[in-house]
């Protein structure tokens, strides 16, 4: 009997597709593909038909490989551009159409419930309360977990390209994502919670938190096995951080780790880890390579 399942994972920067076989757990096939689904976007208008057409080109080729694997069952979704849009429902239509996918769009707090499935499977350890943040492309979830269940889920406005298209330049983006944190802060604080948030294990989940990970260790191939919990000090991220800021986006590339794609994005979300490490007083953080996708191949 044939068990070849799928998820894809249609994020605001990055298409994934992800087939395994089940009973026992398998990993077939691992694709990702960045197509900026976000680029473009615009309060009046939303996704932008440059971006679409990326993101349509991308899962056409996602159909093809889950033919080609024989996949019997696929879960799809797709994040904060798409919730967000004017033209988010004509969007998945259009997916469904062309494409054969039928898209689901979650909202940030099943985003969060899903990431922490997927983080809570790589974890060495996964006993005690962990704080996981998942930096996107449109939004950043934040989940305070004890057992790799939710105690405290937040999705807030501070994805990379979000930031990155949305801000004139570093000091804004700064600007906009500690007054972000900061009414975070305060909620956890008037729910009694902002103690056990700056106590627990952080963890960073997705493209920055990986790619970071990847520049710290030098990687010219990347390896998810040795970015799965690695851990990066506060002043490893500074250090990366000094490092890129003057550089062009051309420039970026020759850095070994960073991933094509990313160039201009990685200030934003570098800048969405230092700013989270500083206002709640991490001096580490661990790195997952699995997240979102993980959680929902789990759950198919």
């Amino acid at each position: 009997m044939n068990h070849t399942v799928a998820a894809i994972d249609l994020g605001t920067n990055t298409a994934r597709l992800l087939i395994a076989g089940r009973d026992p757990y398998r990993q077939i096939l691992l694709k990702r593909i960045i197509t900026r689904l976000g680029g473009g976007f615009t309060r009046e208008r939303g996704l932008s038909e440059e971006a679409q057409l990326r993101s349509i080109a991308a899962l056409k080729e996602f159909a093809l490989d889950m033919s080609h694997h024989g996949v019997v069952r696929l879960r799809a979704v797709t994040t904060s551009a798409v919730r967000d849009a004017k033209n988010g429902e004509e969007f998945v239509q259009r997916v469904l159409a062309e494409t054969g996918i039928a898209l689901e769009v979650i909202d940030g707090t099943e985003e969060a419930v899903l990431t922490l499935r997927g983080v809570g499977s790589i974890l060495d350890r996964k006993e005690c309360d962990l704080a996981v943040f998942d930096v996107g492309g449109g939004s950043t979830e934040y989940t305070l977990a004890s057992d790799l269940q939710p105690v405290f889920s937040r999705s807030l406005p501070i994805g990379v390209v979000r930031l990155t298209e949305g801000k004139a330049g570093v000091v804004e983006m700064e600007d906009k994502i500690s007054r972000e944190l900061t009414a975070l802060q305060k909620e956890l604080a008037a729910q009694g919670l902002e103690e056990r948030f700056r106590k627990a294990t952080l963890v960073g989940t997705a493209g920055t938190a990986t790619t970071l990970a990847a520049i710290d260790m030098g990687m010219e191939d990347y390896d998810y096995k040795r970015v799965n919990n690695h851990t990066m000090p506060l002043a490893a991220v500074e250090k990366i951080y000094r490092q890129l800021l003057p550089l062009t986006p051309q420039q970026r590339l020759e850095v070994k780790g960073l991933e094509p794609g990313r160039e201009d994005l990685i200030i934003a979300g570098v800048l969405v880890v230092l700013t989270t490490m500083r206002i709640f007083g991490f001096e580490t953080f661990k790195v997952s390579d699995s997240g979102l996708l993980e959680g929902l191949i789990l759950g198919v």
